[in-house]
């Protein structure tokens, strides 16, 4: 082989060798480039979920801690324990407003040893000691009266079971929110019109938050009375819990964060939330919806929902059941 034929092969080789340098070189560049903005992206979400968490989080003042409580604390990070969270749709004057009367109350326990969550509504006149005022009068009196920890402490007074969290949501703002998570499914249990708005018995029908608050409010002409507005309140929270643990939820995440801050108070810390989120996640897909029920009476003119201590007692084993406590 001559020497120019082995000085060709060489420089050959050394080109090979420098573009596939150059190649490497772009691709790390590339990859580098996306890390950067797949860590930004990832920050700012991070700075987001604990700047609007921080926005939302309100302490319950004196709570009353339940003996179960005392014995084993509650632990989210580890995805065992089961947990309850107090719902309350405060009925207001307009959004921006968490003054006012808990217009819907439901207790939710989440299982994660069973896979499974439990919606349980409490009517709003439910005849019952209010718990820090030393007076027997409607649930729903308790937030106006004492706000978010008397209403949880009557709560808590009612079924003996603890109240972990709560949740207070302004009902006005509430279509903010479903609107925020891309809309919710629900398959409506009657026919009938609220304002604009007609829905079909048993055709699944998506709605927007406007069409969800609408379906929500109606009460007088379902025959079910407060009861029946009471399961389609529990269908509009299931459906946008469903849809807040969807991927679509998590790639809207800034305007579902906007929706919830002005709209909601709790005192879930920002680690418990992350928590619920990663390790609670598949419960929310089976959901078992009850009610409280009871029989209505006047007194001295005004109306209330007497409920029967057999029916307290059977909410109370099913609740206790839930949350594992002997």
């Amino acid at each position: 082989m001559s020497k120019r034929t082995r000085v060709s092969k060489h420089r050959q080789k050394r080109k090979k060798a420098s573009v596939g340098k150059i190649v490497f070189s772009i691709f790390f560049l590339l990859f580098s480039v996306i890390g950067a903005i797949g860590a930004f992206f990832a920050w700012q979400v991070y700075t987001d979920l604990r700047s609007t968490t921080d926005d939302m989080y309100e302490e319950v003042e004196a709570q009353e801690q339940h003996t179960s409580r005392q014995e084993k604390p509650l632990d989210v990070d580890k995805g065992e324990d089961p947990f309850s969270v107090l719902i309350m749709g405060v009925d207001t004057e307009g959004p921006d407003n968490m003054a006012g009367r808990s217009d819907t109350l439901m207790l939710l326990t989440v299982n994660p040893n069973t896979q499974r969550t439990s919606i349980v509504s409490i009517p709003r006149d439910t005849y019952t000691e209010i718990v820090g005022h030393g007076t027997t009068d409607k649930i729903n009196h308790a937030y106006a009266f004492g706000g978010t920890s008397m209403t949880v402490n009557s709560v808590q007074n009612l079924f003996d079971v603890p109240v972990d969290y709560y949740v207070s949501v302004n009902m006005e703002s509430m279509q903010q929110i479903v609107d925020a998570v891309g809309g919710i499914n629900v398959v409506p249990p009657l026919s009938f019109t609220q304002g604009e708005y007609a829905f079909v018995e048993g055709q699944a029908t998506h709605m927007d938050g406007a069409k969800a608050l609408a379906y929500s409010r109606m009460r007088h002409n379902d025959p079910s009375g407060d009861y029946g507005r009471q399961h389609r309140q529990r269908q509009i929270i299931e459906g946008t819990m469903q849809s807040v643990a969807s991927l679509d939820s998590v790639m809207n995440y800034r305007s579902i964060l906007g929706a919830m801050s002005s709209n909601m108070r709790t005192n879930m810390a920002f680690e418990d939330m992350m928590d619920m989120f990663n390790n609670y996640r598949s419960s929310v897909s089976d959901v078992e919806q009850i009610q409280l029920s009871g029989s209505g009476t006047m007194m001295n003119g005004v109306y209330y929902e007497m409920i029967p201590d057999e029916e307290i007692a059977r909410v109370q084993s099913h609740l206790k059941s839930e949350l594992e406590i002997n």
